[in-house]
Order: structure tokens, then C-alpha cells, then sequence
């Protein structure tokens, strides 16, 4: 069995600016850097690590792939953020005002991907790792969406997650299962987190 722990990337602009980023590729912030350099101290047994193909996510990944000393790092496109359509760009204010009641109401735009596409693509990634690596640690870092599709297809929706939370999954023999939910920065940090899995 391999244990993969899917992460969100750190703070990028459009995060602190409040919009809404899908597959568009902004960097990380000065503190998007710091987050990350700070989850890799909460990081010990990774044998390797994975990322979206997008900036933000691929320079979290790089920034924790050399505190940790592992490397290089593989990059796999169905790790990248779903497709927000039209709303990808705006701010939530602008979404409100343009389609108002849409996002309390679970209705999206033109060109919206959904969760059962992102679900697919991130098992499909999930079991990619899988066959490749067998058994030990692989750290993931991808998107709030992806992680969001994969826990609501294997049956929980947790809510919300922050930069550089995350979710255990265990994968093998053509299967995927729900591992506990993780924090590596912030005030709740879950120290060692390979050793508690």
C-alpha cells in the first residue's frame, strides 16, 4: 500500500487578491514561499514528491522538494486545479454581482469542470504514483479542487482547506481510500505527520 499525501499549494496573488484561479497559473507571494519552505518542516519519510503542472503548485512542490532533500520532482498535469470557466479571474464580489446566488446555490458558470472530471483525472494521477512506486511516502501538491473532488468521491466533504493542508490517501490493488486530514503550517500544525498516518 502507498501512502500519498495530497497537499494544497501555498498562497499565490490571486489568493491574496481574493480571485478565483482555476487553471490560470499566477506565482506564489513572498509568503506562499515562506509557507512552503515552513510545511517541509512538518514533512519527515517522503521518498518523493509529485506536482500539478501549474506555477503555483509546481513552486510549492519545488521549495519543499529541496528543504527535504528529495528530488527531482515529477510533474503530472491531472494534479492541476479544475476548470473555473468564466468565473476563473474574478473576485467573489464580481461573481456575486454577475451571477448573483450562484455559488450559495451550487451553480456554476459556462466551462465549470466538474467534481466527477476532477475526481477521475486525480484517481487516474493517484494510481499512476501507485504503479510506479509501490509502497512508501509521496507527497502530492496540487489544488483545494482536486482534493475537494477526491474526498467527495470517496464519500466525505470536509469542507474547506487551507494552503498546505492536506489529505492522507492510501492506494493499491486498484484502490483509493480516505486517509485522515492533515495541517503542516499554521497555529494547528501537525508535526511528523508521517509517523501519525
Amino acid at each position: 500500500m502507498l501512502n500519498i499525501l495530497v497537499i494544497r499549494h501555498a498562497q499565490s496573488e490571486w489568493n491574496q487578491s481574493g480571485r478565483w484561479q482555476g487553471q490560470a497559473d499566477p506565482p506564489l507571494t513572498h509568503t506562499g514561499m515562506v509557507q512552503a519552505r515552513a510545511a517541509a518542516a512538518a514533512l519527515n519519510g517522503i521518498d518523493s514528491v509529485v506536482t500539478s503542472d501549474l506555477d503555483r503548485a509546481h513552486a510549492t512542490a519545488v521549495l519543499i522538494a529541496e528543504v527535504l532533500e528529495v528530488g527531482p520532482v515529477t510533474v503530472d498535469a491531472d494534479w492541476r486545479e479544475r476548470d473555473a470557466g468564466a468565473w476563473q479571474g474574478l473576485t467573489r464580489a464580481e461573481i456575486e454581482r454577475d451571477y448573483p446566488g450562484h455559488i450559495d446555490q451550487g451553480r456554476y458558470p459556462p466551462g465549470w469542470e466538474p467534481d466527477s472530471s476532477v475526481a477521475n483525472r486525480a484517481l487516474a494521477a493517484l494510481h499512476r504514483i501507485s504503479d510506479g512506486s509501490g509502497s512508501g511516502h509521496v507527497l502530492a501538491v496540487s489544488h483545494a479542487g482536486v482534493i475537494y473532488g477526491l474526498e467527495r468521491h470517496l464519500g466525505d466533504d470536509s469542507g474547506r482547506i487551507d494552503h498546505l493542508h492536506g489529505r492522507w490517501f492510501a492506494v493499491g490493488a486498484g484502490r483509493s481510500h480516505l486517509g485522515r486530514r492533515v495541517t503542516l503550517v499554521g497555529h494547528d500544525a501537525d508535526p511528523a505527520v508521517t509517523e501519525t498516518r
